[in-house]
């Protein structure tokens, strides 16, 4: 992996995502009271001290603007109409402009370190720091719809340095907004293409969406009746995948069945959280993000060649979508 002209291995990734609490964010991004807590809950004191470090650890990190940016322009729709009820809602959009203004400001890398708590009793890990890296991952980071991965690398000199990035869940967003959504996977009737636990008030709306999403999914298994990976063809445990999030899709969008492929449950679930993401060319690629471990155990191949994969020119526009947004790349 090159960073900024620099060269570092890949050594791993936590195996655990970190999703951001209320307690931990700052200010205006907040749906309770309170100041908030400044340590960060990572997992097992052993999970979190084999993957930093010893007991007593000090771990140095660093964040990407580049990565930022990328991380507020996916959540611009969120200021815009927030899925929450943030402290700040009010002044969602104008924080947005002030918030990427101070990013652009920033250098291209931002260092920052971190401690072990270890004074903390129990066998819960957490990390804390007064590095303002830290003090903006607090800053920008939307509870419960933002989650941080972290990626351990080593340069010329084999000195262990943790790459944090920040990403957007964009199925909490979607279910904050509209309830969860669903999916009827056999063969259903009319009123059954798509289950909402919605109340009553919300009838009318969800209506409108068990009709599309029904026929959204009819035109992708008129396409492909399978799935394009493993060729699995019972219909009753097919997904019907978006390639762009219905969370940030338009009305069109969200039932446009060129923004689509049929998955097996593991493959969907891979492809809506940017684990993997596909090429023009058809080709496979796996995120660095999960871990090495994981990659095994699911004998996911990079560059692995997928045939039967649909592919027209709006499925690709739809592509470059997901590999620039929802890919970890």
């Amino acid at each position: 992996m090159e960073i900024c002209g620099e060269k570092f291995k890949v050594e791993d990734t936590y195996d655990s995502i970190i999703t951001i609490p209320d307690c931990f964010v700052l200010g205006k991004n907040k749906l309770g009271e309170g100041h908030g807590e400044a340590k960060l809950y990572l997992g097992s004191k052993n999970t979190m001290r084999a993957f930093f470090g010893n007991e007593g650890f000090s771990a140095k990190c660093f964040l990407l603007k580049a990565d930022l940016l990328a991380y507020l322009n996916t959540l611009k729709q969120e200021y815009i109409s927030p899925s929450q009820e943030y402290f700040g809602k009010e002044v969602f959009p104008s924080l947005w402009k002030e918030r990427m203004h101070k990013v652009n400001s920033l250098s291209d890398i931002v260092f920052f370190e971190v401690s072990d708590q270890k004074q903390i009793v129990g066998s819960r890990g957490y990390v804390n720091s007064k590095s303002d890296g830290y003090e903006l991952i607090r800053e920008l980071s939307l509870p419960l719809v933002t989650y941080v991965s972290i990626m351990k690398l080593s340069n010329k000199s084999n000195m262990p340095i943790f790459y944090w990035k920040l990403f957007v869940d964009y199925e909490i967003i979607s279910e904050k907004k509209n309830g969860p959504l669903v999916f009827y996977y056999g063969k259903k009737s009319k009123q059954d293409e798509i289950v909402s636990p919605k109340k009553e008030e919300k009838s009318e709306e969800y209506g409108r969406a068990r009709i599309g999403q029904g026929k959204y999914r009819e035109k992708l298994l008129e396409e492909c009746p399978f799935c394009p990976i493993t060729m699995l063809n019972e219909e009753s445990l097919l997904i019907a995948s978006h390639i762009k999030p219905w969370a940030v899709s338009n009305d069109k969008e969200k039932i446009d069945p060129k923004n689509g492929y049929m998955f097996s449950p593991l493959y969907d679930k891979l492809f809506d959280k940017g684990f993997i993401t596909f090429t023009e060319e058809k080709r496979m690629l796996v995120s660095n993000w999960l871990s090495i471990a994981n990659q095994k155990r699911l004998n996911l191949k990079n560059e692995f060649y997928v045939p039967r994969l649909p592919m027209d020119e709006k499925r690709k526009s739809y592509l470059e979508f997901h590999r620039a947004n929802v890919f970890k790349g």
